[in-house]
C-alpha cells in the first residue's frame, strides 16, 4: 500500500477545509453587519424617538400650564416670564423651537389664582342668563332683621310702624277715592321702609345662588335703618352701636368675608347716611358709627342720602307710593301722566325752616304766594292735606315744574313723588339729586330737571316764575317725557311679584353694585386702581366722571361742597336730627 508523505498531510487538509472556512467568515460578517444595522435602527427609532417625544410633551404641556389662570399663588411666582421658560426647555430640533415661541407672548404669562376667579368666569358663559349676575345672600341670625319686625312698635318714638311694615314693607293699600291713583299698586309707604322692601325684593331676584364662589356680589340683609331708628333718642352710644358691632363680628368670621375682605358685600339702610356716621363717642353726638367701622368701610351701603365726602355709601331712591305688580300697570300710569292737563307752572309742598338761616324755603314760599301760576301746599304741623298722599300727588300732577329745595338735609322724598307724577323737578343744590342718585338719574341733569343755584334765590332774589317761563314749551314737553320715561327705575315694584321687561329701582341698584364689584376684581387682577390719585373727600366728583376718565379736577359745584368737612358734617348731623323729628311727626 502506498504511503503518503507526511509533509503533504497538512497541506491537503487545508485544501479540503478552505472552502468551508471562507463560507463561515462570510456568514459571520453578514450577521455582524445585520446586527449593526438592527442596533442602529433600534437606537434611532426607539431611544432617540422616545427622548424627542418626552421633550415635545414637556414643551407642549409648558405653555398650557403657564397660560392657565388657575395658578397657586404660594407655589408659583406671580409672573412667569418667557425667559424662564426658554431656559428650562431643551432646544433639540426645529419642532421644539416652534412650540416654545408662543410662550414668548405676554398673554402666556400666568395669572394669580384669586378666590373670585370662578365668579368672574361665569360672565363668559353666554349660555347662562345669570352669568356674572349671581347674588349670594348671607343667612343672618334673625336678631339682625326679622326680630325687629316682630317688635315693630319699638321702631319709632312717635309712629306705630307695624302698619308700615305690612304687605312686605309697602304699608296699607291706598284707596282711590278721588281718582288720583289707579285702583291697584298704590300703598301708604313710609319713606324709611326701604330696608324691608329691598330685602323682600331680593328674595324674588332671579339669580340667587347658594354657592358664594360664583357670586358677583354678596348681600347682607341687615335692617340697619330700623336698628338705629329704635335707639336714636334716649339711648347711650353703647346701645346704638351694639347691633353694628355684632354684625361686623359675625360677618368677619364667615369664609365669604375672606374672599375680598368685604369689598364684595353690600347692605341697605332706608335712612340718610348721617344716622350712621357719628363723629365722636360723646353721648350727645348723633347716631351710630356703623359706616366708620373699619370692616364696614369695605362694604357698600345703599342709603336714601349718601355723603359727598365718603366712598362707601351710595344713594338710592326714596320709596314712593306706587309699587306695581306688572309692567302694564306702569305703562298705564305713564300714559296717563303724558295726557294730563297741568294748569300750574310750578308748585311747592313744604314748610319753612326758620331755625336755619341758610334755608331758602321761606323765600320760595313767599314767591309762590305772590305768583298766580304757583300752587302752594304748606306742610307746617297740623296741615293735614300736606300729609295726605292724595293731596300731594294731585298737586304734582297738575304742575309743570315742582320745586325741590333742601329740607333738613340735602334730599327729599318729595323729589321722587313729583317725578312719579310727571312733574319736572327744580333743584337748588347739586347734593339734592345730581351727586346722589347717579345710578338712577341721567348724568346730564338738564335733560330732566332745572337747576337754580341757591344763591340766585338767597342773594339775588331771582324770580323763579320768570326763570321757568323762559323755557320754551317744546323743551318743556321733551323734559317731561324724559321724566316720565324715568319712572320705572325710580320706583320699587311689589316684592310679591315681578316685572317682566322693566327694571325698577331695585334692579338698577343691584346691577350697579355688581358692576362696581366686577370692575374692582378686574382691576385687582390687572394690578391697577380705578382712579388715579384717588381722594375720598372728592367722592362726589368721581361719581360724575364719564367712562374711561380716571382723574378729577376743578368743578363748577366745588363751592357747594368746599366748606370744611367737619363743619358740614356737624350741620348734616344736626339736620338729621331735625329731619327725623319732623318726618316722624308728619307720619303720626
Amino acid at each position: 500500500m502506498r504511503r503518503r508523505p507526511v509533509g503533504l498531510v497538512p497541506f491537503e487538509a487545508m485544501e479540503k477545509g478552505s472552502h468551508k472556512n471562507q463560507n463561515t467568515r462570510l456568514c459571520f460578517l453578514a450577521s455582524l453587519s445585520a446586527f449593526f444595522w438592527i442596533l442602529l435602527l433600534y437606537f434611532h427609532f426607539v431611544v432617540l424617538g422616545r427622548g424627542t417625544t418626552v421633550v415635545e410633551e414637556s414643551v407642549q404641556s409648558g405653555p398650557v400650564r403657564f397660560q392657565s389662570p388657575l395658578v397657586n399663588v404660594e407655589s408659583v411666582p406671580a409672573r412667569v416670564t418667557d425667559a424662564r421658560v426658554e431656559e428650562k426647555q431643551p432646544h433639540t430640533d426645529a419642532r421644539v423651537e416652534e412650540v416654545v415661541k408662543p410662550v414668548k407672548k405676554p398673554a402666556a404669562e400666568s395669572v394669580v389664582n384669586y378666590p373670585f376667579m370662578r365668579a368672574l368666569r361665569t360672565v363668559e358663559n353666554k349660555s347662562d342668563p345669570c352669568g356674572g349676575r349671581y347674588i349670594y345672600v348671607h343667612n343672618l341670625p334673625s336678631r339682625f332683621n326679622e326680630d325687629m319686625l316682630k317688635e315693630c312698635k319699638s321702631l319709632s318714638l312717635w309712629t306705630n310702624m307695624c302698619k308700615f311694615t305690612s304687605n312686605e314693607g309697602l304699608g296699607p293699600p291706598l284707596e282711590n277715592v278721588e281718582g288720583v291713583f289707579e285702583n291697584t299698586g298704590w300703598y301708604a309707604t313710609n319713606q324709611f321702609a326701604v330696608d324691608v322692601i329691598f330685602n323682600n325684593r331680593m328674595k324674588q331676584y332671579e339669580c340667587l345662588t347658594n354657592d358664594s364662589s360664583i357670586a358677583a356680589a354678596i348681600f347682607v340683609p341687615f335692617y340697619a335703618g330700623f336698628d338705629i331708628a329704635r335707639y336714636l333718642w334716649g339711648y347711650n352710644i353703647s346701645r346704638r352701636d351694639a347691633a353694628s358691632l355684632d354684625l361686623v363680628d359675625w360677618l368677619m368670621k364667615r369664609p365669604e368675608w375672606g374672599i375680598m375682605g368685604g369689598k364684595d358685600h353690600f347692605l341697605v339702610a332706608g335712612r340718610i347716611t348721617w344716622d350712621f356716621r357719628r363723629l365722636s363717642d360723646e353721648e350727645s353726638d348723633w347716631g351710630n358709627k356703623l359706616l366708620f367701622l373699619p370692616a364696614a368701610r369695605n362694604m357698600s351701603m345703599l342709603v336714601v342720602e349718601s355723603s359727598p365726602w365718603n366712598a362707601n355709601d351710595f344713594g338710592i331712591p326714596y320709596p314712593t307710593y306706587f309699587h306695581p305688580a306688572m309692567d302694564e300697570e306702569v305703562f298705564v300710569w305713564q300714559d296717563r301722566m303724558r295726557n294730563l292737563e297741568r294748569k300750574w307752572l310750578f308748585s311747592f309742598a313744604g314748610a319753612p325752616r326758620p331755625g336755619n338761616p341758610k334755608s331758602i324755603r321761606g323765600q320760595i314760599i313767599d314767591q309762590c304766594r305772590k305768583s298766580n301760576v304757583c300752587k302752594l301746599l304748606e306742610c307746617d304741623f297740623g296741615e293735614s292735606k300736606c300729609h295726605s298722599p292724595s293731596s300731594i300727588m294731585q298737586m304734582f300732577q297738575s304742575s309743570l315744574f315742582c320745586l325741590q329745595p333742601q329740607g333738613d338735609s340735602y334730599t327729599r322724598r318729595s323729589a321722587f313723588d313729583s317725578m312719579l307724577a310727571g312733574c319736572i323737578p327744580v333743584f337748588f343744590h347739586p347734593g339734592s339729586a345730581y351727586t346722589q342718585y347717579t345710578w338712577h338719574l341721567p348724568k346730564n341733569y338738564t335733560t330732566y330737571s332745572v337747576f337754580i343755584p341757591e344763591d340766585d334765590i338767597r342773594k339775588r332774589n331771582i324770580s323763579i316764575e320768570e326763570r321757568l317761563s323762559q323755557i320754551p314749551p317744546e323743551q318743556v314737553k321733551i323734559m317731561r317725557e324724559t321724566v316720565i320715561n324715568l319712572i320705572p327705575r325710580l320706583i320699587y315694584a311689589d316684592p310679591r311679584s315681578k316685572l317682566e321687561t322693566l327694571k325698577d329701582a331695585f334692579d338698577v341698584a343691584v346691577q350697579a353694585v355688581i358692576d362696581k364689584v366686577t370692575r374692582l376684581r378686574r382691576n385687582i387682577i390687572q394690578g391697577r386702581t380705578e382712579y388715579d390719585n384717588f381722594v375720598e373727600e372728592n367722592s362726589w366728583k368721581y361719581d360724575l366722571l364719564e367712562e374711561g376718565q380716571r382723574e378729577v379736577g376743578a368743578h363748577e359745584w366745588d363751592p357747594f361742597f368746599s366748606k370744611p368737612k367737619d363743619e358740614q358734617r356737624d350741620q348734616s348731623t344736626e339736620a338729621a336730627k331735625n329731619s327725623w323729628k319732623n318726618e316722624q311727626r308728619n307720619q303720626s
